[in-house]
């Protein structure tokens, strides 16, 4: 018997030691933490906000302090479709991304239960809001625009929770059946517009061109026809000019040959004419009034008898 109960109390002393081992090594486990770089332990001292501690080794004590693990990276949402209203009344689905990332630890923690939680529950009124104010045109069509408006609206209430809402991606927008059929009409319309436009412009430029052409045409004739009269009008006042010169010097020879010519040359010029007179049929002579004051001078001067009548 004093065998065996000191075997007992030898093996309840190892059972104690080991359960001693595993307390300490809980208790180390729990004091010694390695935060790493992209994390945050907000640290609370008996229910009190006390420090956010990190990166690298940090110790918590047992029992007087509690540490809450905060992510810091940017992180996303994926918002399920959500059905919104828009603001001339049509249905429609919209599911969107929301990248947010924890900038003030303490807030993220003590300001609100669920941080990421919330932010998933304001996203989706805030969208069905936003979406009630636009149009289903600018919705189909703005939407850039309408990931602006939510992420600034998102960003002003999750600033006090200590965060910062860096994108919202809308990914897909579902209309009713009716409106995309209505949509599908109104974009093959839109095409069969623009067919048209591009038609008749091109037709418009056919006409503008060959009206410029014939317009070039036209005006090249008529240059060409000015042209061939001015020719012609220099050719015909050369030719007159060449007539011109050409009497011009006929009259200075005549001049020059007659300067020459005395009384009796003429006296015999006239009886020449005389006698062409006589030889025609007409019984009626001109004679010009020079011819008998000739005739006298030529008789005064010529012997009486060497004139036959």
């Amino acid at each position: 018997m004093d065998d065996f109960s000191a075997f007992m109390q030898g093996e309840g002393q190892a059972i104690i030691l080991v359960i001693g081992v595993l307390i300490l090594v809980s208790l180390l486990r729990s004091m010694v933490r390695a935060v790493k770089e992209y994390e945050r332990l907000v640290i609370f001292f008996i229910g009190r906000f006390s420090t956010v501690r990190g990166p690298g080794l940090t110790f918590v004590i047992p029992f007087v302090e509690q540490a809450f693990k905060i992510d810091m990276r940017e992180r996303f949402l994926d918002i399920p479709q959500q059905t919104a209203i828009t603001k001339d009344n049509a249905s429609i689905g919209i599911d969107f991304l929301v990248y947010y990332r924890i900038m003030n630890p303490e807030l993220a923690t003590t300001k609100v239960e669920n941080a990421v939680s919330a932010t998933a529950n304001i996203a989706t009124t805030t969208l069905r809001a936003v979406i009630g104010d636009i149009v289903l045109d600018d919705v189909l069509s703005k939407r850039e625009q309408i990931n602006d408006i939510l992420r600034v609206k998102l960003d002003e209430t999750t600033e006090r929770w200590g965060m910062k809402i860096t994108t919202v991606e809308i990914r897909e927008i579902d209309p009713p059946k009716a409106i995309l059929e209505s949509m599908n009409r109104q974009m093959s319309a839109e095409r069969d517009r623009r067919a048209e436009v591009t038609r008749a412009e091109g037709e418009r430029e056919a006409a503008i061109a060959r009206a410029q052409g014939q317009k070039q045409s036209e005006i090249l004739s008529s240059e060409g026809k000015k042209e061939s009269q001015i020719l012609e009008a220099e050719g015909d006042r050369q030719a007159q000019l060449l007539r011109a010169q050409g009497y011009a010097a006929s009259l200075a020879a005549i001049h020059e040959q007659a300067k020459d010519i005395d009384t009796k040359t003429m006296a015999l010029q006239y009886m020449e004419m005389l006698e062409k007179v006589g030889s025609s049929s007409s019984t009626k002579f001109v004679l010009p009034m020079e011819l008998t004051s000739i005739m006298q001078n030529l008789l005064k001067k010529l012997p009486i008898h060497n004139i036959k009548l």
